[in-house]
Parts: structure tokens; C-alpha cells; sequence
């Protein structure tokens, strides 16, 4: 992405940042995610809460049949979909989760938790050699560092639901419409593979499968069925987001007192925060590796939300943004290198073709900002 860093702006409301993907900006300075929040407020709940129990009730069954899913890894976001649709909508569902590289205690601690809280849970541990290649051709070939494991989340939970006749499947938040990007589901709750494809995995799902050269076996949970087949399933997809007005928040207390989950005791890698992505040590790099290509990481992405909750004002959270942001995850670092099979310089070559030079510059070894956060 090339920028003129004499052009760069962020949100006059949020700091959301100019080099966002597919970000827009209205007449006062205001980023279409704050836009969105704006818009939240005038919406009518109501008839959306009618539209969720229409389609609840599509595929609700009596027969103490699984009846939907959630993709859960035990965090705040699928442990609170999971609550309400047990215990407010009276549903059935089936929480599944993918087990990710690189998992932290925390995050085993959560799930734990959460299953034990009285939810019933698949866990899916796919070809671990095959994660560990489609993750390292992923963090090569797309900077995206946990790209395997990306896949296997759209890919997996689609083919359980397939094996146990359930047709229904609810994600967290959209999080194109809530944090800045697209707006085309904004009034459509139900979407489909070809979305999923083209931006949750960037477009690079065919591009990836076919540098990794793993076999069809090995790459079972992280293949889409073929079309035909997934269509005849008539399985559809859609976004808590959509019928609920989204808070983070608030699910992390929801979370915390319903189905045990817990914070860390000091704040995550790169941010303020403690209590969301605690279930695997990759995020830091995949934030990090946010942060080179486009100029804001998980700092500015926690900042972001808490002020357009109105959590804080936009001068606390550039302070925090200029604080934490950027973070190199070095308490990591050697554990990326044992499971990549890299060397520190090959490691460092991949973080190097993804800066970009239009906003960093290398000094004693590490990549410096030359903007300053306004």
C-alpha cells in the first residue's frame, strides 16, 4: 500500500486510521465504523430481536437435537452468543472449537471453563503438521501468521455442521460493518462462502492451499466442500452483531460471571486490555504484523472500541495508542522461530517485506514509526 504520510489522518471521533482497509470517511472527519455506532442508535432493535426469533424458530427442534452452532474458543464473544442462545432464546447448540498453534494457559483455562459451565463442545485439533505449514505459507506469502488456523475456522465448523444436520451457524460480530469496512451486511444477517473467501481470508484461500503442497487428506478441515455440496446443505451463516447492538464489553462480563472466564493478570502484548485474544500466542504477531503493514495495531484497535463505547475520550486513547502500539512481541519471539523452523533472519526477512516504508524506517534493527499518532 502506498502512502503519503503528509496525508495521513485518523478518525476525528474513534483513531481509526486512513490506511484501513476499505475505511471511509464522512463530511466531519468521522470513520464509517463510527458512523456505524452513530447509526446503531437509531435502529430498530425490535423488529431486528423479530427477525432473530424468526429464524430461530426456522430451526429450532424438539427432539433435543443440536439445532445450531458457535464457534467458540472459550473466549467473551462466542461464550456470550453461546449463553444467550441456550438460556434467553432456549436453543440447543453446539459449540465448537478449533484449537489454534501456540496456545496459552489462559486460554486453555477459559475453555475449560466455559465447557464446564454446561455447554456442549467438539473440539477439532486438525493435522498439526498441516497447521504448521499453511500457518508459515500464510505468514510468508500474506503476512498473516496464523492463516491455517484462519481457514480451519470457516472451513471446519461447516463440515460438523453438515455431519450433525444442523443448518444454522452464528459468528460474533461482523466485524467489516462494526469496525470499518464493508457495509454489505449491514442489512442482510445471512451470508455466504464466497464472503467468507473474499474478507475474512483476503482472498488468499486458493492461493495459500496451493503454495502450502499438502494433500487432499491433510488438508480435510481446511477445505470448503465443493459448492453443490455446500449449497444442498443449506446451511446459513450469520453475525450475533446483526441483532443485538454490539459490546465487548459486555459480553466480557456476561462471560466472566456466566461461564468462568477469566482475565490475565497484567495487560495483553501490545495493548491496555486483558481480557479478549488470550487463547493463542500468534495474535501478537498477527497484530504486530498489522501494525508494519498498515500504521495501527492492537493498541489503536482496543482504543478504538473503548472510545466509541464511550469508555474514554479521544485524548485518553491517544495516549494509550502512542504507549503501547507497535509492540515487537519479543516474549515470543523464540517460540515463533521453533515453530516456523526459521532463523532469526529468515524471520526478520518476512516482518521486512511487509513494513511499510512509507511509514517505517529501520533503526538498530527495528522498524520506527515516522508519523506520529494525532
Amino acid at each position: 500500500m502506498k502512502v503519503n504520510v503528509d496525508n495521513l489522518r485518523w478518525c476525528s471521533n474513534c483513531l481509526s486510521m486512513s490506511t484501513r482497509p476499505r475505511i471511509t470517511f464522512d463530511a466531519r472527519g468521522w470513520c464509517n465504523a463510527c458512523v456505524w455506532t452513530e447509526k446503531k442508535k437509531m435502529l430498530d432493535w425490535d423488529a431486528r430481536q423479530v427477525e432473530l426469533v424468526n429464524l430461530l424458530d426456522k430451526h429450532r427442534r424438539n427432539d433435543g437435537q443440536f439445532d445450531c452452532m458457535v464457534p467458540c474458543s472459550g473466549g467473551k464473544d462466542g461464550s456470550y452468543v453461546a449463553y444467550n442462545l441456550k438460556h434467553k432464546y432456549g436453543m440447543n447448540p453446539l459449540c465448537v472449537t478449533i484449537t489454534p498453534a501456540l496456545t496459552l494457559p489462559l486460554g486453555d483455562q477459559n475453555l475449560r471453563a466455559f465447557i464446564e459451565s454446561g455447554y456442549n463442545h467438539i473440539s477439532i485439533n486438525p493435522d498439526n503438521n498441516a497447521m504448521q505449514v499453511l500457518n508459515k505459507t500464510g505468514f510468508i506469502e500474506m503476512g498473516f501468521p496464523y492463516y491455517g488456523w484462519l481457514l480451519s475456522i470457516t472451513t471446519a465448523p461447516i463440515k460438523v455442521a453438515m455431519a450433525h444436520n444442523i443448518n444454522l451457524i452464528f459468528y460474533g460480530e461482523d466485524g467489516e460493518v462494526e469496525y470499518g469496512g464493508s457495509t454489505e451486511t449491514s442489512a442482510n444477517p445471512i451470508y455466504d462462502v464466497n464472503y467468507q473467501k473474499r474478507v475474512y481470508l483476503e482472498g488468499g484461500y486458493d492461493k495459500v492451499l496451493t503454495a502450502s503442497k499438502l494433500s487432499k487428506s491433510a488438508l480435510h478441515f481446511f477445505e470448503y466442500d465443493s459448492d453443490e455440496k455446500v449449497n444442498k446443505s443449506n446451511i446459513q451463516l450469520t453475525h450475533w452483531s446483526y441483532f443485538e447492538n454490539w459490546d465487548p464489553y459486555r459480553n466480557y462480563l456476561v462471560a466472566k460471571e456466566h461461564c468462568g472466564l477469566k482475565e490475565a493478570e497484567d495487560s495483553n502484548a501490545g495493548t491496555f486490555t486483558n481480557f479478549s485474544q488470550n487463547d493463542q500466542a500468534l495474535y501478537a504477531l498477527h497484530t504486530y504484523l498489522m501494525y508494519l503493514k498498515f500504521g495501527f495495531g492492537r493498541a489503536n484497535q482496543d482504543a478504538c472500541i473503548e472510545t466509541r463505547r464511550g469508555a474514554m475520550d479521544r485524548e485518553q486513547a491517544v495516549n494509550l495508542v502512542r504507549l503501547y502500539d507497535g509492540h515487537y512481541p519479543e516474549e515470543f519471539i523464540q517460540l515463533y522461530l521453533d515453530y516456523y523452523q526459521m532463523t532469526q533472519a529468515e524471520f526478520d526477512l518476512v516482518l521486512d517485506r511487509y513494513a511499510n516504508l512509507d511509514l517505517f524506517e529501520k533503526i538498530d534493527g527495528r522498524w520506527k514509526p515516522n508519523f506520529m499518532v494525532t
